[in-house]
């Protein structure tokens, strides 16, 4: 059986709920549940300052564009593609192009959930990339990016710099 990837498709301004709504509906009535795996609008968190008060807000990452993880074939790409609202797939042509593992991890939508021992304020040294042999004091921990921001001397200042939980391991 062919493997599921992940999609980007196009949809009009404002749409995006709907035609996840659609979609949804339309996994249900065909029973796509097994080749149409999941649908996604993808949202963070801002904080937003009106008339003098902060409030926090969802707002979309990538309007006028909904997530799709599926197996593409010719039901997959028809239901899809003719959906209300859908004005295509993202990739040359006609031709739907999945995102890379790259990618992926870097919307935070699927990572290799590592189990760590450390936690904030843990005292961590850098065993990869560019800050290698670094020591710092973990500020916050990001469990759904994997990621953890630390304090680094740089020229003289402390500067966060986020790292990969792979690249970061716990001092005696």
């Amino acid at each position: 059986m062919a493997e599921a990837h992940w999609y980007v498709v196009h949809t009009y301004s404002g749409y995006e709920n709907k035609v996840k709504a659609n979609i949804d509906k339309t996994i249900e009535n065909r029973h796509l549940e097994d080749q149409i795996l999941e649908v996604r609008v993808p949202m963070q968190d801002v904080v937003e300052l009106k008339n003098g008060a902060k409030k926090q807000v969802s707002k979309k990452m990538f309007p006028g564009y909904v997530l799709i993880n599926m197996i593409m074939n010719d039901d997959t790409w028809y239901v899809v593609r003719n959906t209300r609202g859908v004005t295509g797939f993202v990739g040359p042509g006609s031709k739907p192009v999945p995102l890379t593992e790259v990618e992926i991890r870097t919307l935070g939508i699927k990572a290799d959930n590592i189990v760590v021992d450390f936690a904030e304020g843990d005292t961590v040294v850098i065993i990869g990339g560019v800050w290698k042999d670094t020591v710092g004091v973990i500020q916050t921990m990001n469990e759904g990016k994997q990621i953890v921001t630390i304090n680094v001397d740089l020229f003289g200042r402390e500067t966060p710099v986020e790292i990969s939980f792979s690249d970061v391991k716990k001092m005696n």
